[in-house]
């Protein structure tokens, strides 16, 4: 890491010295905390989600922009900041020099938590669902920037899939086209987020001893992308996929009533989830954090 990208990095006492010492250390994004749910909930999330990984023994390290410093790892105060605050950007990888210029709060996404957690030098990072190609994308070329981060930047993303609301066959196309490994966590089909499953098959991986040898062998041969580890929700807390389906296509047909595009999709679509849902999403989107959460504790003791 050179010295000027060592100066735009804030990294907390306490995730510095996990790091030096070797010590396990987790990073969580702050998009969930910020764009996924409502004040003073999201703040109640971001904790719980803390606590989980320090109960596993793991450093936990939530990442934002902030002050003109891409922060790695936040206090109370600089969380509560975040979660109450209703002037935070949305920041995806192309965003991040801009937010950081105008010292503007930004929390990232999936993509922009990639590449703080590889500068800081984090190999695990645990979220919700990645984003990925939406649902009429032929017409709309509309397609994350998670999808590509994962093809180029060496970190192990641990999510319930991808977002439901998204295509998630063009998905696992793009990913496969871009060379990015999808291993599902004992399982052999890809969650859908709210759902355990889909129909779509993807490579079934038993240990989290496995996931850290494929992860030390793509490096070793000199391959830089991540990999995605697709951790299904515990059945007890999901929405059966073909339920979720019948809400979606009455929040999608919405979003193109209202002309709603780019970044405003996702949190549109999964605020109108949460209202057709009458809560249960959003109940059920906080079970499958925490699930992933304590997986990625578990895979980052492997590295230790």
């Amino acid at each position: 890491m050179n010295n000027h990208k060592n100066e735009l990095l804030s990294i907390s006492k306490q995730v510095e010295q996990a790091l030096q010492n070797n010590q396990p250390v987790i990073a969580l994004e702050s998009t969930i905390i910020a764009h996924g749910m409502p004040f003073p909930q999201n703040l109640e999330v971001a904790r719980k989600l803390e606590e989980i990984a320090k109960k596993n023994k793991v450093v936990p390290a939530t990442i934002s922009l902030m002050d003109g410093k891409i922060k790695i790892g936040l206090n109370q105060q600089e969380l509560e900041e975040l979660a109450s605050s209703k002037n935070t950007r949305k920041v995806s990888s192309r965003e991040i020099a801009n937010v950081l210029a105008k010292k503007e709060m930004g929390a990232t996404t999936v993509s922009a938590t990639m590449i703080a957690a590889n500068m800081a030098g984090i190999k695990v990072f645990a979220t919700g669902g990645i984003g990925g190609v939406h649902r009429f994308a032929e017409q709309t070329f509309d397609i994350s920037a998670d999808l590509f981060e994962l093809s180029k930047t060496p970190v192990i993303v641990v999510s319930a899939g991808a977002k439901a609301i998204l295509d998630l066959s063009k998905t696992l196309e793009i990913l496969e086209t871009i060379g990015v490994p999808v291993l599902g966590f004992q399982t052999e089909f890809f969650p859908a987020f709210y759902s355990a499953k889909t129909n779509l098959k993807i490579e079934k991986i038993d240990t989290v001893k496995q996931i850290a040898k494929i992860y030390k062998l793509n490096r070793e041969l000199g391959f830089t992308n991540g990999m995605l580890i697709a951790n299904p929700i515990p059945q007890k807390y999901e929405i059966p996929f073909d339920e979720m389906d019948k809400f979606i296509t009455i929040a999608i047909k919405e979003v193109e009533k209202k002309e709603i595009t780019g970044q405003n999709v996702t949190p549109f679509l999964l605020r109108k989830m949460v209202e057709l849902t009458e809560g249960k999403s959003l109940a059920a989107n906080v079970k499958l954090v925490e699930n992933n959460v304590r997986l990625a504790c578990e895979i980052a003791k492997e590295f230790v």
